[in-house]
């Protein structure tokens, strides 16, 4: 059975077994679900409704001051039923290859911004899960 996390028209769905921590910020909040091995989802909520493309940038400069040899495409895709800018990411951290996933989508009541992270030796087993969460995403309408 999957655990569910809703807040601001923005929901998803997660395992049961993954850990969830919410915290608020000055113009909206951040979910973040952290499997049991190291791969993690963060979704951001900003009332602001700032820019999804410099949402998404941001993001992706955050990884690229963070880990040198990042690796980057631009990418477009549906999320929620909503057109979401972002990147698809690899670089390089403790040895390990790491794949992220950078998107950003507009809703009616602010912007959001869906970020996942796996190291490769775990990839195959948690990504199918990150998807699935991704896919689950949902925003009410107002």
């Amino acid at each position: 059975m999957a655990a569910i996390f809703e807040r601001d028209g923005v929901c998803f769905q997660y395992p049961e077994n993954w850990k969830l921590e919410s915290d608020d910020t000055e113009t909206g909040w951040t979910a973040t679900v952290q499997s049991p091995d190291t791969a993690m989802l963060v979704v951001a909520f900003d009332e602001d409704m700032p820019e999804p493309e410099h949402m998404a940038q941001t993001a992706l400069e955050a990884i690229k001051e963070e880990y040198k040899d990042v690796e980057s495409e631009e990418a477009l895709e549906s999320i929620a039923g909503q057109p979401a800018v972002g990147h698809d990411v690899r670089f390089f951290s403790f040895d390990l290859t790491n794949t992220c996933l950078i998107r950003s989508f507009y809703t009616s009541r602010g912007a959001v911004l869906v970020m996942w992270e796996a190291n490769d030796l775990e990839l195959a087993q948690n990504e199918p899960v990150l998807r699935a969460i991704t896919a689950s995403l949902k925003v009410e309408d107002d």
